[in-house]
């Protein structure tokens, strides 16, 4: 099977559940935000502005009842980087 494939699978059960994946999508990138910031990303501008962006533009994407697709992308975009700098404020901080 191709990855292709599953990926056009995955993006048409996403479709389909799309109502139930929107309230789990709100409550990751939210909490990952909202730890990322307590973590430290409130002390500069800059990492705030990091977290805040990608945040700000997945939650937009729900709000809009965009693809699936794209609400997709915006989350992996959007709690990989909550994740990195988590990690950072943690390890480095």
């Amino acid at each position: 099977m191709s990855t292709k494939h599953i990926e056009a699978n995955m993006i048409a059960e996403s479709e389909f559940n799309r109502f139930g994946l929107i309230s789990l999508i709100i409550l990751i990138v939210g909490c990952f935000g909202g730890v990322a910031v307590g973590l430290g990303a409130i002390k500069y501008i800059s990492t705030l502005i990091l977290v805040i962006v990608p945040t700000m533009a997945t939650l937009s994407l729900l709000l809009a009842v965009a693809p699936m697709k794209w609400i997709w992308r915006g989350a992996v975009v959007c709690v990989s980087i909550d994740t990195i700098l988590i990690l950072y404020f943690l390890l480095v901080k």
